[in-house]
């Protein structure tokens, strides 16, 4: 069994989770003494999601929206990175297993995020894949781009081969539909012979009443609106009853289609099961005040897996921000601890807004008090996101990548890559 306890009996802290909070969580925890830490991740890279769809779609390289965690983390010596998956928590041995051994902590953060929900359905998955690592937006793009060019050489079937469903009307969803519309309509019809990319069908199917219900109705409005624009069909008040090669029936029929792609919801890490705790819907593990799990003070729960409060029957949203946030507190809390001073007060989120863009110069931004739409919000979005970036170098490759996709109107990743199978 590997051993986190370092040299003179360090505070053995285990970090399982290289997303934004346990990064954050990392990085303000630099040049604490007396502290070993062992950062646990089933990937060797830190995704950066907000932009995660622009690789799935062609926009930029996966490179870009990526980063190895040793890079990030090689500044401090008191870090050990290391590539595993956690099976179990042991609360009572003060020990997590993964699959080639185990780790001993005196403070566990688990930070292990979230995966696609089917809901109940999980066999739709390799017809409608998500979006949640590089793998899924390679595969992604790889079945985008292979649609136009079979296509390009079947023009008989091209109906079916250019119709592309997004099952999921969140941030997510309706961008992937905005910027596959782009692509088809103004990037890709002087390329192609034997087929019209203009023709192609983009469907954005939701459950619910409305798109982006998470913002106001008027944003809601205006991105529908934007997204019929651009020519994308929104069907609200459809659910998806059956999911297979052939495409997807609804509650309203049946779609044909080549490329599904999930974007309805999402399911925590069993962090709760783990625990033994009561998950909420989501799956997500439910947290005290200061973000340790119930009966576990050692135990702390963050980002996407962890159920936070924030106000009257409202948890705080899976943002980036969030997740930050979070990881800065606990920092604070961990100081505290080893200091033996009091614990800072209870968590609070500070909402700094939410952002969705719809496709080149068409975004919403919802502060609260002030809401943006249109070309003023997409640079905005763009900003914000950059900002978020995590290295100096990033952000102006990047910034790089955009400018000259602006200036051009032209997608900067448009590679098939691995086998031309779905």
């Amino acid at each position: 069994m590997p051993d986190a306890r370092a040299g003179g009996g360090d505070h053995r802290l285990v970090v399982v989770g290289a997303g934004f909070a346990g990064l954050e969580l990392v990085k303000r925890l630099k040049g604490q003494r007396n502290l070993a830490i062992h950062l646990v991740d089933r990937h060797n890279h830190h995704i950066f999601q907000p932009l995660l769809y622009q690789a799935a779609t062609a926009i930029l390289p996966p490179s870009q929206v990526a980063w190895p965690i040793r890079q990030l983390v090689r500044a401090n010596a008191k870090v050990t990175t290391m590539l595993g998956e956690v099976s179990a928590v042991n609360a009572a041995a003060r020990r997590v297993d993964l699959a080639d051994g185990a780790l001993a902590y005196d403070t566990l953060v688990l930070a292990t995020g979230v995966t696609h929900a089917y809901f109940g359905h999980d066999d739709w998955a390799p017809f409608a894949p998500g979006l949640k690592s590089l793998d899924d937006a390679t595969r992604i793009r790889r079945r985008i781009l292979l649609a136009f060019e079979r296509a390009e050489s079947s023009p008989a079937q091209a109906e079916t081969l250019l119709t592309f469903v997004i099952v999921g009307a969140g941030p997510t969803g309706v961008e992937l539909a905005g910027t596959i519309a782009e692509l088809a309509r103004t990037h890709l019809p002087e390329e192609f012979r034997n087929v019209d990319t203009r023709r192609a069908r983009i469907v954005l199917v939701e459950a619910g009443e409305r798109i982006l219900p998470a913002f106001d109705p008027s944003l809601s409005a205006y991105a529908r609106a934007a997204l019929a624009s651009l020519g994308v069909e929104v069907r609200t008040g459809e659910a998806v009853t059956r999911c297979d090669e052939a495409g997807v029936v609804t509650t309203a029929g049946t779609l044909a289609a080549a490329t599904v792609i999930w974007a309805a919801g999402v399911e925590a890490s069993p962090a709760a099961p783990w625990l033994g705790l009561e998950a909420d819907r989501a799956g997500r593990a439910p947290v005290m005040s200061d973000l340790t799990a119930p009966g576990h003070p050692d135990i702390f729960v963050i980002g996407d897996t962890a159920a936070v409060p924030w106000r009257e029957g409202v948890m705080v949203p899976g943002l980036a921000p969030a997740a930050k946030q979070q990881g800065a507190y606990v920092a604070r809390v961990i100081r505290a601890r080893l200091a033996g001073r009091a614990a800072p007060g209870p968590f609070r989120y500070r909402h700094q807004g939410s952002l969705a863009t719809i496709g080149r110069n068409r975004a919403i931004i919802d502060f609260g008090a002030i809401k943006l739409t249109g070309a003023l919000a997409w640079w905005l979005w763009g900003v914000a996101h950059i900002y978020f970036l995590i290295s100096a170098r990033s952000r102006l490759a990047v910034t790089g990548n955009w400018f000259w996709a602006y200036v051009k109107n032209e997608p900067a990743a448009r590679l098939i890559t691995g086998p031309i199978g779905r």
